[in-house]
């Protein structure tokens, strides 16, 4: 992470004055009316720059008033469990940005009396800021003369200036932080950044960019040379894999449903799910699910109706979730790979933070208990 001072770029300074001026107006016209660029305080910026990690503006803006509506200071959010937090997170994904935002809080709390420290150094050191999340704070919370680069910003900086090679190879990333750092004006950093980035998220589009409404086209290299979408350069993306996985819906006589909560550090940690997992190779849905219920909870289950099958996408692999009625037959569970489990009613269920496919299993099993208590 670069700043003006100690990384020029001979290449960009004559356009600096003019780049930033440009950018600067257009944004002042331009900017989006987003929840979090109003009452701004270190502790609301930082929320937003953590649910804009991976997540589109206008996905995340309600997801934010919730978010603060339920943890208005950094002193509430350290205060809250951390089921709380991630039930508040619920629908917004990438749970890891919740446990990561609510371990930050202690240590806010604890290391730093409870006031976000000001400097991109002592930012990074809090969990789940990296070098963007640093940047992006320490500039507009604190306007410290520090870049922050997000994918909208280094597809503007790449087309500006002609920059050839892949943003996620770290000597063209170095390149195109070194270009940014030249171009962001020291006395109006964290403007700079947001408008850069707005720029990129609203104009200059990955796809038919929109160059008649840019406010730089007419100082943009690959706009003169008409290279707009070949640059940035992408290496081709290797084939995302697909796993097919079963859950067991296992209900009780008293139709209270298992559920399980994720380890901390799994994936989707912290999470209750209905228990199952991977199916291995040479097994059927229902085998792998027989042997994941004793992997896991120490259980025999056996195997019924199938319920629903689900088809979900994450960020690096795809699923197949198929779920099945099961019954008990022996044993009780014990936590093997867990960190919890309960016996939940339909009612209880609605309170437990949940992935999307787990809620949609859910909402199932409430939506059938809801039906046999109008029969």
């Amino acid at each position: 992470m670069a700043t003006p001072a100690t990384n020029r770029s001979p290449e960009a300074s004559a356009l600096s004055p003019d780049i930033a001026k440009k950018l600067l107006g257009w944004f002042t016209r331009h900017a989006r009316d987003l929840p979090w660029r109003h009452a701004r305080t270190p502790y609301r910026v930082w929320v937003a720059e953590v649910m804009l990690q991976q997540t589109r503006a206008e996905v995340a803006a309600p997801f934010y008033q919730r978010f603060l509506d339920r943890f208005s200071t950094v002193e509430a959010l350290a205060a809250a469990s951390l089921e709380e937090v991630l039930k508040t997170w619920e629908g917004l994904g990438y749970y890891a940005r919740a446990r990561h935002l609510h371990a930050a809080a202690r240590l806010v709390l604890t290391r730093h009396g409870g006031r976000l420290p000001p400097t991109f150094e002592e930012l990074l050191e809090l969990p789940g800021i990296g070098e963007y999340t640093a940047g992006a704070v320490a500039s507009i919370a604190f306007r410290q003369p520090v870049i922050a680069l997000d994918g909208n910003a280094r597809r503007v900086i790449a087309r500006l200036f002609t920059v050839d090679g892949d943003p996620r190879r770290a000597a063209t990333r170095r390149r195109l932080e070194t270009l940014t750092a030249t171009v962001l004006p020291p006395e109006e950093p964290g403007r700079f950044n947001e408008a850069l980035m707005e720029l990129g998220a609203t104009v200059c589009l990955p796809r038919l960019p929109r160059c008649g409404d840019c406010p730089v086209s007419g100082l943009c290299r690959a706009h003169r040379e008409g290279r707009e979408e070949q640059l940035p350069e992408r290496s081709p993306r290797r084939p995302i894999p697909h796993r097919q996985v079963a859950a067991a819906v296992t209900v009780r006589e008293d139709q209270r449903v298992l559920v399980a909560r994720r380890m901390p550090d799994d994936f989707l940690g912290g999470l209750w799910e209905f228990p199952g997992g991977g199916v291995e190779m040479g097994e059927s849905p229902e085998d792998g699910l027989v042997r994941e219920m004793r992997e896991e909870l120490g259980i025999e289950v056996e195997a019924g109706e199938r319920l629903v099958s689900l088809r979900h996408a994450y960020t690096h692999f795809r699923i197949t979730l198929h779920v099945f009625r099961c019954r008990l037959r022996s044993g009780e569970p014990r936590c093997l790979e867990c960190a919890d489990f309960r016996w939940a009613s339909a009612e209880e269920l609605a309170d437990l933070p949940m992935s999307a496919t787990d809620r949609q299993i859910a909402r199932l099993i409430q939506a059938h208990a809801t039906s046999e208590e109008g029969e």
